[in-house]
């Protein structure tokens, strides 16, 4: 003998999630967040000092390059850009500040 199931049964719907299962999926997922946000903050900012330091590196070999060329160091960054030693991107760094020659060398201010 066969037991008939009702129309209104709930276990006669298609299977899928409830709701109290999509906040628990939720919880997790903000959990996970809230974990993973700060560490990705901070690693930002490593990354900005990081590409600064690189950017600096860069222009102190086109400052050599431009010596060993004309026989004289910069006047400024400037004279690196308009003789096609520097590009305009390579005027800021990457975190804000803006790199200036002093006593031949590429600092950040």
């Amino acid at each position: 003998m066969k037991l008939r199931k009702k129309k209104g049964d709930l276990r006669s719907r298609p299977n899928g999630f409830t709701i109290l299962e999509m906040m628990i999926v939720m919880l997790v997922v903000a959990v996970l967040l809230m974990i993973t946000l700060p560490n990705v903050q901070s690693k930002n900012t490593l990354i900005r000092k990081t590409g600064c330091q690189a950017m600096l590196d860069v222009i102190d070999s086109q400052i050599l390059l431009f010596e060993i060329e004309h026989d004289r160091k910069p006047v400024d960054l400037n004279e690196l850009l308009h003789e096609g030693y520097l590009k305009e991107a390579q005027m800021v760094c990457p975190d804000g500040t803006t790199p200036v020659i002093e006593n031949g060398q590429a600092v950040s201010r």
